[in-house]
């Protein structure tokens, strides 16, 4: 990095002072800076791809393992988000589980907590893992304002929601997970804020469903610039 120099020559004699301008010294630090943020996201991006390619193969695995056991569920194989639908859970406007709903968490958790947690290059990357209850849009006998509805159908999802995480712990995963899966586990209700489309109109059975995700941990800004300096610091 080359930075310019003024001269100033004192009237008692011929020393020279060089100093450096204020405008030199902030364009050296922003070059720096910038070197810096390069080198940083250069790591980022390949530790976010590596991670990608690390989530994607559990998914993969997750699929083949519910397959094996003959458990119909619908798995992204890009992010592992396993939707179920109501009807598989619940009674219709009811968030108690009904034994039907019992049944398919004893065979579902046991495989999806094992397959997800025997991955410690994943684990340690997994933030939350999120159970999201969703409803349909269709209206609440003898509620008429709009927002009422909307909580109405906010307080179903939210229970429901809740009554699959609180059954999860009452399924046969290997228990090793535990102190583990109680610190990562959210629960939210989307009341019918995220509907499922059909040629543009909302299909209801597929709305009314829970939904359970996994949110992966990011580097912040500080995290990539730490990296940049630790990048300079081998070489």
């Amino acid at each position: 990095m080359a930075i310019r120099m003024k001269k100033i020559r004192h009237e008692d004699g011929d020393n020279n002072i060089f100093w450096t301008t204020m405008a030199d010294l902030l364009l050296g630090l922003a070059i720096i800076f910038m070197t810096l943020f390069v080198l940083a996201m250069t790591g980022f991006t390949q530790q976010t791809l590596e991670q990608k390619k690390q989530q994607i193969e559990v998914n993969k695995e997750l699929i083949e393992n519910l397959k094996k056991a003959n458990i119909e569920a619908q798995v992204d194989p890009m992010t592992g988000d396993i939707k179920i639908s109501d009807l598989e859970l619940f009674e219709l406007n009811s968030y108690n589980l009904s034994a039907k709903g019992k049944a398919y968490l004893d065979k579902l958790i046991p495989i999806y907590i094992n397959t997800i947690f025997s991955k410690k290059e994943l684990i340690n990357e997994i933030e939350n893992i999120i159970i999201q209850g969703h409803t349909d849009s269709q209206s609440f006998a003898g509620v008429n304002s709009p927002d009422e509805q909307y909580m109405k159908n906010m307080s179903l999802s939210l229970q429901r929601a809740n009554s699959v995480a609180d059954y999860i712990f009452h399924t046969k995963y290997d228990k090793q997970y535990n102190d583990k899966l109680k610190k990562i586990l959210v629960v939210e209700g989307k009341s019918f804020s995220e509907p499922v489309l059909m040629n543009g109109k909302e299909d209801y059975n597929k709305s009314r469903r829970v939904e359970m995700r996994l949110k992966v941990k990011k580097l912040d800004i500080t995290e990539v610039l730490f990296h940049g300096v630790q990048f300079l610091d081998d070489k």
